[in-house]
């Protein structure tokens, strides 16, 4: 299945492709983030310039001129895009490319305690002997 059909995965390749662009700069990643743009707004794959919506193209332009630097609320624009972020690891290397500091998504989720009792009844390990 292409990306094109599979709706999340086109959404994956959109946020790795911002992710992308910034890390480079590069005039070609900037345009890579619009084509993704667009075939996301086509609603049902359609070519039809009428047909389709605005969102992922206006929020695709607004984040790559303030990842490049050309508008005055770039830190809060780009925090907000970094908090929407689902993945972790993600949403981190995000963080790290913007020069933004992120807590540790996984630290911020408390550890389950461990059983005390997990191994009790297994023998115990023999030492190995090579």
């Amino acid at each position: 299945m292409p990306p094109s059909e599979d709706p999340h995965r086109l959404l994956l390749a959109w946020k790795l492709a911002l992710l992308r662009f910034a890390v480079t700069r590069d005039e070609s990643d900037r345009v890579n983030v619009v084509a993704l743009a667009a075939e996301l707004d086509r609603p049902d794959g359609r070519r039809d310039a009428g047909d389709t919506l605005h969102f992922f193209r206006r929020t695709s332009s607004r984040l790559c001129a303030v990842i490049g630097g050309q508008r005055p609320d770039a830190q809060a624009m780009l925090e907000s895009f970094c908090k929407q972020i689902e993945e972790p690891r993600l949403q981190l290397a995000f963080a790290a490319a913007i020069g933004m500091i992120c807590p540790n998504p996984a630290s911020a989720q408390p550890r389950p305690k461990r059983n005390p009792d997990l191994f009790r009844g297994l023998p115990a390990r023999r030492p190995a002997s090579l």
